[in-house]
């Protein structure tokens, strides 16, 4: 495996729209854990994750959420490791509201965001493999092979 990776969703209902990411994590070797943790409904469960994510083993944070979205802020608030957002689409003009939840973070909180929605869950396997293959020679060759073929599976 190059890397581990905790990707948080909001709901139950949102990993349809995260799932065609498993592919490209599959396709860079990257081992995905997908959960679902809720920053409203569960905040003290996001905490702890996020906490002790760095000492079990992750290496990337990504979290996936609609409406207000503040699931990529709160596991940044409690992590060092780098996080990335995946705005989901359900509430005000099909995701704006999640989209702006999660990339207006204050100073000292930075979060990737990614596109709304199925892209935005692709992007953010693409940038683990990305940010993963600076300290990892087979997965930059392996990057370089998927821009080589058309960045798509």
């Amino acid at each position: 495996m190059n890397g581990k990776v905790a990707f948080l969703l909001g709901s139950e209902s949102d990993k349809e729209t995260v799932e065609v990411s498993r592919k490209y994590f599959d396709y860079f070797d990257i081992e995905l854990d997908l959960r679902v943790m809720s920053a409203h409904r569960n905040p003290d469960d996001v905490s702890k994750f996020a906490t002790s994510a760095r000492e079990n083993g992750y290496h990337v944070l990504i979290g996936a959420a609609g409406m207000a979205a503040h699931l990529a802020g709160a596991l940044k608030a409690h992590s060092t490791l780098p996080v990335i957002g995946v705005p989901l689409a359900g509430g005000i003009e099909d995701g704006l509201d999640a989209l702006l939840s999660t990339v207006q973070m204050p100073k000292g909180v930075p979060v990737a965001t990614m596109a709304v929605g199925k892209a935005g869950a692709i992007n953010a396997a693409i940038l683990t493999a990305e940010i993963l293959s600076l300290n990892n020679t087979k997965l930059s060759e392996k990057l370089t092979e998927f821009k080589r073929i058309g960045s798509k599976l």
